[in-house]
């Protein structure tokens, strides 16, 4: 597993950026559910857990860049981040005419 996280491809930089935020959206919408009060359903907003779900790509990013110097596999998580962002922001902010 560990070899395949250090194969400098760009698709799996898109995999580990989308896989990471996934992955931490469910660890986040099953705190919110388990730590909601009783009258509401959620703690935390759907909008808002996205956004935080998308921010820890960052510092994946310049993990990869910066420390590991494996530059597709940045640009694959800065591809999906960017991606994931615009999703977000067309489907959330109403951008579209």
């Amino acid at each position: 597993m560990a070899n395949i996280l250090k194969k400098d491809t760009i698709v799996v930089g898109v995999v580990i950026g989308i896989i990471v935020p996934a992955i931490l959206y469910g660890i986040l919408y099953l705190l919110s559910v388990i730590c909601a009060p009783q009258g509401k359903e959620l703690l935390l907003p759907i909008d808002t857990m996205l956004l935080v779900a998308i921010f820890p790509n960052l510092f994946i990013i310049r993990h990869y860049l910066v420390k590991l110097q494996l530059d597709k596999i940045g640009r694959g998580i800065l591809i999906s981040t960017f991606v994931l962002a615009m999703v977000y922001f067309v489907y959330y902010l109403k951008l579209n005419p």
